[in-house]
């Protein structure tokens, strides 16, 4: 196993194009709105009450803690996405916002280091009382994740200090010892955090920590207590019991997704976070089973995850409804976390296949072009009439809304775009990964020479990418470059020769060589409008197919197509036609299919078939799903469309 070198924000920069401006409007829009929703400063937006929450803890405000029982969470969210943003540009007075938050966080901070709102300011006896949904360790790793980004931003060490305190003290509490807490927290979170605060403070007792958290797991009898929590839940179904939490069973005996999709993408970055520290195979192993029942039988075609909205969870294999399932935005992004550790494992190209995917679909679908309203969930397809009436559809938006009572999703999508560089590349001693491509430079460090990479592109709406590299007279090193799965033919030419048996394996060109300044690569990756079926286990798809043109998935809405998207019935043998477009706010692609409208007239329910009677031709407008929700309330929505047989 190669030791492979994560990516810093600081060492990219998005030159133009797609995540340009999705960086750019992070920095510029969505950090300063996000703080205005922190702070209850949206009209219309429901009251967060998250930073009004440390005032109280802190003394500076009187009262109790409001919002949810993690509220702490989103403020730690924020705070380590406006740390990324100040790895690439300076800001003073961003920097200021973050110093007094800090400030505040220090001042509610108990003497034993104690931090968490909800039970300084409301509920000091219950400290460690509920492990099942209290999420004290939950909200402890985003605050220690967020102090470790903005550490390395700017390299303030006070919240990192505060956290480190914070740290002891939870190393204090749990553990093996007689007199200690023997148990874990019901959602992953802090075991990422520690392997984080490890690597930047070498503290390995935080690595430890992380790993009794792990190997505890599945070991505390009876996890599920069957009591009412702190929150006020009472979970007393079979959908709520240890499988629920990630704890039925130890760590490296489990083989499949299973539980809350989010509290598991947790916890399985956390597992490779472990494997990779400690080159466990048994671990690395489980992992590889777990994953292979994620993305081959558990996973939709955006990246999305949870296939159940009662609990948000997995179900079964290929049990995937397009109109109910649970989709959460935070899951995708927890898929992403995941992919990433897993390709440092495993250096196979569909670990950045699955990140693509679920960046460009499933994840980039849960914030507006604007960054101003966000999906909490991201179906695959919307009926508004019946999501506003039916029971199991109410965890459905059918408009994006400016925030949420709930609001872990919109802090989430903020701190994967903003820190959007770490999933670029990789390198070790003497090789470079190129994982993702858009128009940007990095700066990558192999056998102490600088290397800048220099991608020039379209992508995704143009497989044409143009690579060029700089550095100090030549080096020896093997670049690898990411052949996606959807792209079934290519073209490479280096400096300017077309290579015409170029070796690919495990997903990646592989190009070992002495490259001289200023190397020029060219790789053309064909890019046709793709017709995609799902497995014919998925009940849900039959008959049908998805649209999907590179990593982008495909969706007709209302406002193109009129109502009754159930009618459409598309053609995959017939034309289609790519247009540029620049109707939704941005530069984009549309693709037009020929198809048909399914319509049967007359006022009866039901009614004799007669073959093609009733099939008039039509042209059917697509857009890329992640834009769907941009132009108008309440609009209908479908991904997968029926085919004309």
């Amino acid at each position: 196993m190669r030791m492979l070198k994560d990516m810093s924000p600081k060492n990219v920069l998005f030159r133009k194009g797609f995540w340009k401006s999705r960086v750019d409007m992070v920095t510029e829009k969505l950090i300063p709105y996000q703080w205005k929703a922190l702070n209850n400063r949206i009209p219309g937006a429901p009251p967060s009450f998250a930073v009004e929450n440390f005032r109280i803890a802190a003394g500076e405000s009187e009262g109790k803690p409001k919002g949810t029982i993690f509220q702490d969470s989103d403020v730690a969210k924020w705070i380590e996405t406006a740390a990324y943003s100040l790895m690439i540009r300076s800001n003073p007075e961003l920097e200021q916002i973050i110093d007094e938050l800090v400030r505040l966080i220090e001042k509610s901070q108990l003497s034993d280091g104690y931090v968490n709102t909800f039970f300084i300011a409301g509920n000091p006896e219950k400290r460690w009382t509920d492990m099942n949904m209290g999420h004290e360790l939950y909200c402890a790793g985003h605050m220690m994740e967020a102090a470790v980004a903005y550490y390395e931003a700017t390299g303030k060490r006070r919240m990192l200090d505060i956290m480190c305190r914070y740290a002891d003290h939870i190393n204090e509490v749990f553990g093996p010892g007689e007199n200690q807490n023997h148990s874990y927290d019901g959602h992953p979170e802090i075991e990422l955090a520690l392997h984080r605060l490890a690597k930047v403070t070498g503290e390995q007792r935080y690595t430890r920590l992380a790993d009794y958290f792990l190997g505890v797991r599945g070991s505390v009898e009876d996890f599920y207590t069957g009591k009412a929590t702190q929150s006020g839940m009472m979970h007393d179904s079979r959908w709520f019991l240890n499988d629920y939490y990630l704890a039925h069973k130890p760590v490296e005996e489990m083989n499949q997704a299973e539980g809350h999709a989010v509290r598991a993408m947790y916890l399985y970055s956390a597992m490779a976070d472990m494997s990779r520290s400690k080159g466990g195979r048994k671990m690395l192993k489980a992992l590889t089973s777990i994953w292979r029942n994620t993305v081959d039988e558990k996973m939709y075609i955006t990246g999305g995850l949870g296939s159940q909205s009662h609990g948000e969870r997995f179900t079964i294999d290929y049990d995937l409804p397009a109109d109910t399932g649970f989709f959460e935005t935070c899951a995708s992004v927890g898929l992403v976390f995941w992919a990433r550790r897993m390709f440092s494992a495993i250096q196979h190209g569909e670990y950045p296949d699955i990140i693509e995917r679920a960046l460009y679909n499933g994840a980039l679908s849960g914030v507006s072009l604007d960054g101003t309203r966000y999906f909490y969930s991201n179906p695959l397809e919307v009926n508004p009439e019946v999501a506003a009436y039916r029971h199991d559809h109410e965890h459905i938006q059918i408009s994006r809304v400016p925030w949420f009572d709930c609001a872990c999703c919109p802090t989430n999508i903020a701190r994967l775009i903003e820190s959007l560089g770490t999933y670029m590349a990789s390198c070790s001693e003497n090789a470079a990964w190129i994982h993702q491509y858009t128009a940007c430079e990095m700066n990558i460090l192999l056998e102490q020479t600088s290397v800048r990479i220099k991608q020039d592109t379209e992508y995704p709406w143009d497989g044409k990418i143009r690579i060029s590299l700089k550095m100090e007279g030549s080096l020896n090193f093997t670049l690898f470059l990411r052949i996606p799965g959807w792209c079934a033919d290519f073209s490479l030419w280096i400096n300017g020769e077309q290579q015409r048996k170029p070796l690919l394996e495990n997903g990646y060109l592989v190009m070992s060589r002495t490259w001289q300044n200023g190397a020029q690569i060219e790789l053309d990756l064909d890019m046709p409008v793709r017709f995609v079926r799902s497995n014919s286990n998925v009940r849900e798809y039959a008959g049908k197919v998805a649209v999907q043109r590179g990593p982008v998935v495909y969706c007709a809405e209302e406002v193109d197509n009129g109502k009754g998207l159930q009618e459409l019935v598309v053609d995959p043998t017939a034309k289609t036609i790519l247009e540029h477009d620049n109707s939704l706010m941005e530069d984009t692609r549309i693709i037009y299919l020929t198809g048909y409208r399914d319509k049967a007239e007359g006022d009866a329910l039901y009614f004799e078939y007669e073959a093609d009677k009733d099939f008039v031709p039509c042209r059917i407008r697509t857009i890329p799903y992640y834009q769907w929700g941009n132009r108008g309330d309440g609009q209908e929505m479908r991904v997968w469309l029926r085919v004309k047989q």
